[in-house]
């Protein structure tokens, strides 16, 4: 047990700080798309400007900067154009940084891995904890190579770390790159560049509590009706006074509508963006808020009534049930996914899992859901792996990130407690101590099933493995409890095991075992089963005699 890390105690995942719903601009006129495209166009170049005067900035960047920058942008679109402008950027220019250090450090990773590999000799068999040799002097002489070009992008990396330098691309590097591969992505330029503008245009707005309807910039009524306050240099396309342009159509939020509404109708701020959608020709509006911390329910509390335990898989979610005790019941539940296809199919696909999976967890009467606590940031470099491409692959696949935090907003949502325990030996041991035994003739448990049931009883607190061991100096429950998952409520934990009635060998027929605890049922002396009329009698004298004589010496 020396070579074990130390496991980190399971705690409750703090519930959600906002809310963002989105719906659909419909009924949109060719004078409402025209004044949309030429807002979104002005904004998203100052957008672009600022950002680049941040990023010059680098390190020495104050708040005497940020009111510079301010002021020149408010002429040019208005004061609260100008600040939502700049706290994007500033939102932006910090994603860059922390991106450049998670590189950093991933590069720092790989040098060290190269670094022992190359040091071992050709064919040294590695360990669980560290890999071994290279297994030709071919392979050594490339990665040999390789560190040289990673030592050289680290040297780069590092020095425009502490220079403050940062890469940001407006629109995202992704499209950006896609310019050059337009036959791979099945683009023309044309719908190319339609993308491209839409991804730098800029149509968002900040709330503000006080003013009418939480926006004073974007500002949508609880009747749906959209009017956005037009920047200083388009205010003559305004349709409305005070330099406004009211859009035809009106929206309606089906997902939280009516608490949207109550907000916007408290004048309580609301945080909107509009984005087009140049693939579907469609306009979408996202609202976002903020919400109350909900309050923080002890690990007691949550794991009263038992807790689900949850598996994640790259296609599938393994869930079994388990009691206040540790004991798995009933059956294993599996809610599967398919993560190819687009983004948007992918988050899709999670959230329908995720609704099977809560559902099925306000059905069978439990308040928490233990699940993972999952960071393979360390665990996808190729450095470390090697050939192992498809594994790789695997854990690049898997959608942590994303589905932990749908799952902590969707069970907020429906009174449900989230808990992260460690993932360490959770697949290990649980197939160890519990696929075996939970396996029967007519139910197949998988090793994800096992680990499932091993992540709910370390959520609870219980070792995974299914018995402890009694006390040495007396091998009964007179020491304590046998078990670890009986409670102290359980009555009887303490007596005998019950005497059953019935053969105690495999040799008797089991049609046997009714009249086992019956004495007057067997033919022994002086029992009443003796003087049945069916009991044979006993010999003669005379055969008796010739019977002994026979048999004597």
């Amino acid at each position: 047990m020396g070579g074990l890390r130390e496991l980190a105690a399971p705690f409750v995942v703090p519930g959600p700080s906002g809310v963002a719903v989105r719906t659909q601009l419909k009924q949109l006129t060719a004078a409402d798309e025209k004044v949309l495209r030429r807002v979104g166009a002005h904004l998203g170049a100052l957008a672009c400007r600022d950002l680049k005067a941040r990023c010059h900035d680098g390190l020495e960047h104050d708040a005497k900067a940020w009111a510079v920058r301010k002021r020149e942008l408010t002429p040019l679109s208005s004061a609260r154009w100008a600040g939502a402008i700049t706290k994007t950027t500033h939102e932006q220019w910090a994603l860059a940084r922390r991106c450049a250090l998670a590189h950093l450090q991933n590069l720092q990773a790989g040098v060290r891995m190269l670094r022992h590999r190359l040091a071992l000799p050709l064919g040294a068999k590695g360990s669980k904890k560290a890999p071994g040799g290279y297994r030709s002097r071919r392979e050594w002489h490339a990665k040999a190579r390789r560190l040289q070009v990673l030592e050289d992008r680290l040297a780069r990396e590092r020095a425009a770390w502490e220079a403050g330098r940062v890469h940001v691309v407006r629109g995202g590097k992704r499209l950006a790159r896609m310019r050059h591969h337009l036959a791979a992505a099945r683009l023309t330029e044309d719908q190319w560049r339609a993308r491209w503008e839409a991804a730098r245009w800029f149509l968002r707005a900040d709330g503000e509590s006080g003013k009418q309807y939480g926006n004073e910039t974007i500002r949508i009524a609880p009747d749906g009706q959209v009017s956005i306050r037009l920047p200083a240099p388009l205010a003559g396309l305004a349709n409305a006074p005070h330099g406004r342009y009211v859009l035809t159509g009106r929206i309606r939020f089906a997902h939280r509508g009516t608490e949207w509404a109550d907000r916007a109708a408290a004048n309580r701020a609301v945080a909107y963006r509009i984005h087009h959608d140049p693939a579907r020709a469609r306009w979408y509006v996202t609202a976002s808020w903020q919400t109350p911390a909900s309050p923080a329910i002890p690990l007691a509390a949550a794991l009263a009534d038992g807790v689900i335990g949850v598996d994640t898989n790259a296609d599938h979610l393994a869930a079994w049930r388990l009691d206040a005790h540790g004991n798995p019941t009933g059956s294993p539940h599996r809610f599967c996914y398919d993560l190819s296809g687009t983004a948007g199919h992918r988050d899709a696909q999670l959230r329908h899992a995720l609704t099977r999976l809560l559902h099925w967890a306000r059905t069978c009467g439990v308040r928490a859901i233990a699940v993972e606590d999952l960071d393979f940031t360390a665990e996808k470099t190729r450095e470390k792996h090697g050939g192992r491409k498809r594994f790789r692959q695997l854990i690049t696949g898997l959608p942590t990130g994303r589905l932990h935090a749908r799952l902590v907003s969707m069970a907020d949502a429906m009174g449900l407690t989230v808990i992260a325990v460690d993932p360490a030996y959770t697949s290990k041991w649980g197939a160890q101590h519990w696929q075996k035994p939970l396996t029967s003739t007519t139910r197949k448990i998988t090793r994800h099933d096992a680990a499932a049931v091993a992540i709910g009883r370390r959520a609870q607190g219980h070792p995974i493995r299914r018995r402890t061991t009694p006390p040495r100096t007396h091998r009964s429950d007179g020491c304590g409890l046998r078990t670890v998952q009986t409670g102290s409520e359980a009555l009887g934990r303490e007596e005998s095991r019950p005497r059953i009635p019935g053969p105690r060998t495999r040799s008797v027929p089991p049609d046997r075992g009714a009249n086992a605890g019956n004495q007057n049922a067997q033919h022994r002396s002086g029992r009443s089963a003796e003087h049945e009329s069916w009991q044979q009698d006993s010999l003669p004298l005379s055969l008796q005699e010739r019977y002994l004589r026979f048999f004597s010496p």
